[in-house]
């Protein structure tokens, strides 16, 4: 099997699926604020919980998903996903209480617990030594995704908060057909294994992590990341609005910059920083450059000084390909999907802790009982985690990272 269709499927995919995430995020505040006919503060309380469904239920899909694509195949879930994500999209349009748009986020979740799925494909056509570059792909796409959904969101939000979710399923629509008529199977009869209830959840998974030499170490610095990243598209929207004062339109010109500084950092800072440092170093760079611009965003007060601070997140883009590609290397061919589930899960951890940590942090010093209004609070604590993950990373041995003379 080579990537030559592969890999443009997955691209496609995640380029559609950042469409989709990031065409949402403009208008959430308001939609809650709508649903639930609260204020602004409670608003952000609200959206805390409705991260911690989200990640609960990913957190809980991920390794079911990817012990199923080690069985029936990448193409099956990742096209059935993609159908879920279609008819939760349009769901949200409909909603009209709060107890179902946290439904409608579980589902999310659910269904996005496919990205690993999406890893293994790549994996399946790819030697080890470019995995990093290929993931690196793949998060080039989401940063593309991700200027083009915002922008979208942002315009047709100031119509309507409901009308992004229209445009949203009809992308996710559109990229499941597209998969239905282009993406083959990566994976071959001879290479699956049978299905186990025993390893297909969250326990099981620790398990098998436990008994990867090396593993445990890589998924702890994928949650503490996760945590520590998740500040933005958990805290922005409601960071913008409390600290800035920004409308949906500004909001989502801003999650257009970070989408392009995301996707010039994965297209062309990746590949020649894991060959110059390796994995594990390019990682460790890439995480303290976003520890310092947290703490930028902590304490900037104005629109020239918040745009200003994009500029360097292009070099934090090494992070999550480097980590991934550093898992992979650990699983065997058979064992793709579940070992990208792992990976999958790890973030899915991170995704639980980060609502209290970060949403939740944000809230408490919006509120009017505050001690101080201090809405970059949750910015300090990403730059906290981010630090944390830098220790636990520097622990890992040399042996783990492609050696600086490997080149894609």
């Amino acid at each position: 099997m080579t990537p030559a269709r592969t890999i443009p499927f997955i691209v496609v995919t995640i380029f559609i699926d950042a469409i989709g995430f990031g065409i949402i995020m403009p208008v959430l505040p308001q939609l809650v604020m709508e649903v639930g006919a609260i204020d602004l503060p409670h608003a952000i309380g609200v959206g805390a919980w409705i991260g911690l469904v989200m990640a609960t239920a990913t957190f809980l899909a991920s390794p079911v998903l990817g012990n199923l694509s080690d069985r029936f195949g990448r193409r099956r879930v990742l096209l059935l996903s993609l159908g879920g994500l279609a008819a939760d999209y349009t769901l949200l349009t409909v909603v009209g209480t709060l107890p179902w748009l946290f439904v409608a986020r579980a589902i999310s979740g659910v269904f996005g617990g496919s990205y690993a799925a999406a890893q293994a494909a790549i994996a399946d056509v790819t030697r080890p030594e470019q995995r990093a570059r290929n993931f690196g792909f793949v998060g080039a796409a989401f940063g593309i995704g991700f200027v083009v959904g915002p922008v979208i969101g942002g315009l047709l939000g100031e119509m309507s908060p409901r009308a992004p979710f229209v445009a949203a399923a009809i992308l996710a629509a559109a990229n499941m057909l597209y998969g239905l008529a282009i993406f083959p199977e990566t994976l071959p009869p001879e290479r699956r294994r049978a299905f186990d209830w025993r390893r297909a959840n969250p326990l099981g998974a620790l398990r098998t992590m436990r008994a990867l030499p090396g593993m445990g170490g890589i998924a702890a610095v994928l949650v503490l990341w996760q945590i520590a990243s998740l500040v933005y598209p958990m805290t922005w929207s409601f960071y913008c609005i409390a600290q800035l004062g920004w409308t949906p339109g500004m909001i989502g010109a801003s999650l257009a910059a970070v989408g392009v500084a995301i996707a010039i950092g994965q297209a062309f800072v990746v590949g020649p920083a894991v060959a110059r440092f390796g994995e594990r170093n390019a990682a460790t760079l890439g995480i303290l450059v976003a520890v310092m611009v947290f703490v930028g965003y902590a304490f900037v007060d104005t629109t020239w000084g918040a745009f200003l601070l994009l500029v360097p997140v292009a070099l934090q883009a090494p992070v999550q390909p480097s980590l991934m590609a550093m898992m992979s290397r650990r699983a065997s061919a058979e064992t793709q999907g579940e070992v990208q589930g792992i990976s999958a899960m790890a973030m899915g951890l991170g995704q639980l802790a980060a609502p209290a940590l970060l949403t939740g942090t944000m809230a408490f010093f919006t509120a009017d009982t505050a001690p101080v209004h201090f809405p970059g609070a949750a910015f300090l604590v990403a730059a906290l985690f981010g630090l944390l993950a830098v220790a636990v990373l520097r622990r890992l041995p040399y042996a783990d990272q492609i050696p600086p003379s490997v080149t894609a």
